[in-house]
Parts: C-alpha cells; structure tokens; sequence
C-alpha cells in the first residue's frame, strides 16, 4: 500500500516536472529583451507586406496594418527560433512577449544552437566564434535531458503494471539523470548571460554602433523558468521511483 502511495505521488510529481522540461525545450523564451535602438531597416521596410521569407533564414510571421507605432524592439529567443518585433514601450517585457501581445511583422531567424549568439548577419559571424564550445554543450545537454526525461517515463508506466524492480531502478536513474542534465544546462545559461557573454552587445549586434546609448534590459523567460521549476521535481520523482525498486527488489 505504501508503495503504491509512494508510486502514484512520484509519478504525479514526474509528470509535471517531465512536462516543464518538455515546455522549456520546445519554446523560445529562455532569454527575453528589450531595447530602444531601432536599426532593423528590414522590419521598417516590410512594414506592410504580408508574411515573407527573408535572407539567411529570417522569416517576416503575420501582417501588419500600416505603419508601427511601437518604438521599443523586443527579444525573445530559445532552443528553436530567435524572435523580434516592436512592442508597446508601457508594458515589462516579460508581459510584452506573451503571444496576445506581439503585433506584426515580427521576424524569427532558427536558433538551434542557442544560447550562443545567432548572427543575423554574416555567418559565421566573427564575433561569436570563441563561444562555440559552449554553445555545443548547452545543446547537446538539452537533447540528452529530454531524451533521459521521456524515456524514464516510458520505462515507469511499463513498470507499473508489472512491479518490476528494474524498471523502476532504470526509470528513476533515467530521470535523475534528466534532472542533472538540466540542472547542468540551466547552469550553462546563466554562467553565460552573467559571465561569459557581453549580452547587450549580442542583442544589439551591429545597431549598438549607431547608438551607443541606447537602453537594454534582458531578463530570464518563461522558457528559463520551466526548466528551472521542473528540475527538483523530476528528481523528487526519480529518486522515489528509484527506492521502490529497491524496495521491491528487497521483499521479493
């Protein structure tokens, strides 16, 4: 019975936290920003065409109704795409980048291999190639910790109708293991927006030059949040399902 207990709470708990890896990986809001440089003469120019693929994979989503009167640019940028647009200056960015709240046109370049910087530009893009070891390893942890993160849930809902203590043993190593790659790659993020990377300078790119004084905020996403949210879940969750093989395997 108590096993039981243990079982249902650790796979309610496993769920959720597997559900906020599963949020975090697949949307595009680990690092948000603003600024009020302008600059983006392609955003200016396309102002009222409808949706148009763009040079070096920028794609222009929705349409726009005549001329923005928006002056603040907004960020935000993930595993997949790295977005802007122009956002109404009187709302914080965390708001301002929910869905209801981006008007047209707003351009995404891929970003698979954030966070390192993703060049608008030229690519590669001399300025970001010191970082590329990082930016290897942030990526490669994020597919492992989704991968380890379904495949421990697949191994415990075959566990259960068949107390298998292996399973459960083998399913709660796979999600602590998602929860240490995680943890792993939440810490990569913030050692590079805090430390190694000169973030004002990769959200403005080449625009910083023709304005120096221009104001930016960045800030962690709701993307960022997920994973960090899910992280003592999963665990909480592996190691109790980790224990009940035990448990099992030791009253056998």
């Amino acid at each position: 019975m108590k096993t039981g207990v243990a079982a249902l709470v650790g796979g309610i708990v496993g769920g959720i936290g597997v559900l906020c890896f599963l949020v975090a990986f697949a949307t595009d809001y680990w690092l948000l920003a603003s600024d009020d440089c302008g600059g983006y003469s392609q955003l200016e120019a396309t102002a009222n065409a409808s949706t148009t693929a763009q040079a070096n994979g920028t794609e222009v989503q929705g349409v726009a109704e005549g001329p923005s009167l928006y002056t603040q640019t907004l960020h935000h940028e993930g595993f997949f795409w790295k977005c802007w647009f122009k956002g109404d200056p009187s709302l914080h960015v965390m708001v301002a980048v929910l869905f209801t709240n981006q008007p047209a046109p707003k351009f995404c370049v891929h970003g698979y291999l954030f966070p390192l910087p993703v060049a608008v530009g030229p690519v590669p893009h001399p300025i970001y190639d010191a970082t590329a070891v990082f930016r290897g390893f942030w990526t490669v942890f994020i597919i492992l910790a989704v991968a380890a993160s379904v495949a421990g849930g697949f191994l415990l809902v075959c566990a259960v109708p068949f107390t298998s203590h292996k399973l459960y043993r083998v399913g709660g190593a796979f999600l602590i293991t998602a929860a240490g790659l995680f943890l792993a790659l939440v810490g990569l993020f913030v050692l590079w927006k805090e430390l190694v990377a000169d973030v004002r300078r990769y959200i403005l790119q080449e625009r910083g030059e023709t304005c120096p004084d221009a104001h930016l905020e960045s800030h962690y996403g709701w993307s960022f949040i997920a994973a960090a949210t899910g992280i003592p879940l999963v665990l909480l969750s592996g190691l109790l399902f980790y224990f009940i093989g035990r448990h099992i395997q030791r009253h056998k």
